[in-house]
């Protein structure tokens, strides 16, 4: 079976900025926590939703060993040796 691949990829870039007088972590990071459990999986299923679409389509979640914390991949495969006719 012959199979092609290409990587598309879609980075976010999280920042806080805080006053002068802040001296660390004091809020136990609530800006990203916000991130982590609200903006992350909302976002996730607006992609996810919008992707299913497309039914010629299959779409999962790949695990590289990376933290899903640093990094969520989405697999997507459109098989071809499917769609062929059967022969007589």
């Amino acid at each position: 079976m012959f199979q092609e691949e290409k990587t598309f990829n879609l980075r976010f870039s999280l920042e806080a900025s805080f006053p002068e007088d802040y001296e660390g972590p004091e809020d136990d990071y609530a800006w990203l926590k916000d991130w982590d459990g609200r903006v992350k999986p909302e976002l996730l299923k607006i992609i996810f939703d919008a992707l299913r679409r497309h039914p010629a389509w299959a779409v999962h979640v790949r695990n590289r060993g990376l933290s899903p914390n640093d990094e969520i991949e989405i697999a997507m495969l459109k098989d071809f040796t499917q769609d062929r006719p059967v022969l007589s």
